[in-house]
């Protein structure tokens, strides 16, 4: 159950109370932006980016973990004094740096699925209006919008069968289908790499899909490790977010509108 507004204050005290000592972590497409049908045309209203560019002055870490790839995370938040896990954490673009650092395990699998995604993005697809979109080493198969949703997910159906005989890792999320390379990308994998080694008491992280689990169970390992005191787990409601963000989250918000009032008591 989401907790009441004095409940949530609470839960962000920890926080609050050391923030050059605390993390706060937040995922961009339904978190900080709301969702659209066509991705080029998501944004973080200015509203939210005022307090975010407020807690970014004040906290020690700061940082948006996107399954998108890290530029276009940095081009819809459009603050450049933050870091950005983009492509699930696989690519880390830091504050001010002009390029990301990229995994070189996984940059060595950027050919090979690339290959299948092109290969498999066939005439079929195309008249469905299915896109394909290029992560490096994630390649991503979108159908949200499309003039006839269903049968371009049956169509996706039959491209993660495939990706999975071929040796690929098939991973759905909301209308999306990503085929990634047999090693470990999450969000929680790329969390962890980030903040193991800086010295920090507490963290937060704001999620609203599938992949955001992944994060969560990153703070946890963080804790588990002895690098975290603190680890805090929001969920954004949405139509689409899937039952088990509730049941792991610690306190959920109410769509973007909620994240903005998050930002905003974490400056209190």
């Amino acid at each position: 159950m989401s907790p009441d507004a004095a409940t949530l204050e609470q839960l962000l005290e920890p926080l609050r109370a050391a923030p050059k000592r605390s993390a706060v972590l937040l995922d961009v497409d339904g978190v900080l932006a709301p969702i659209v049908q066509q991705p080029d045309d998501a944004h973080m209203p200015e509203t939210t980016r005022r307090p975010l560019i407020e807690v970014a002055k004040r906290y020690g870490v700061v940082a948006c973990v996107s399954g998108r790839r890290a530029s276009d995370a940095r081009r819809i938040v459009a603050l450049g004094s933050i870091a950005y896990l983009g492509s699930h954490g696989s690519e880390v673009l830091r504050p001010g740096a002009i390029a990301p650092e990229l995994d070189r395990e996984l940059q060595a699998w950027t050919r090979r699925v690339q290959a299948f995604a092109h290969e498999a993005f066939g005439e079929k697809l195309r008249r469905l209006r299915v896109r394909l979109e290029d992560k490096e080493a994630i390649a991503a198969f979108h159908w949200r919008g499309t003039p006839d949703e269903d049968d371009a997910l049956a169509a996706v159906e039959d491209v993660a069968e495939a990706a999975e005989k071929a040796g690929f890792v098939p991973h759905w999320g909301r209308k999306v289908l990503e085929i990634r390379p047999p090693v470990r990308i999450d969000k929680g994998a790329g969390i962890v790499a980030l903040l193991r080694e800086i010295d920090l008491a507490a963290a937060v992280y704001v999620g609203d899909d599938v992949t955001d689990l992944d994060a969560f169970r990153g703070l946890t390992e963080l804790k588990e490790m002895g690098q975290l005191d603190y680890a805090l787990r929001v969920g954004v409601r949405s139509d689409e977010g899937p039952a088990a963000l509730q049941q792991e989250a610690d306190a959920m918000v109410d769509g973007t509108d909620g994240v903005r009032d998050l930002l905003t008591a974490l400056l209190r």
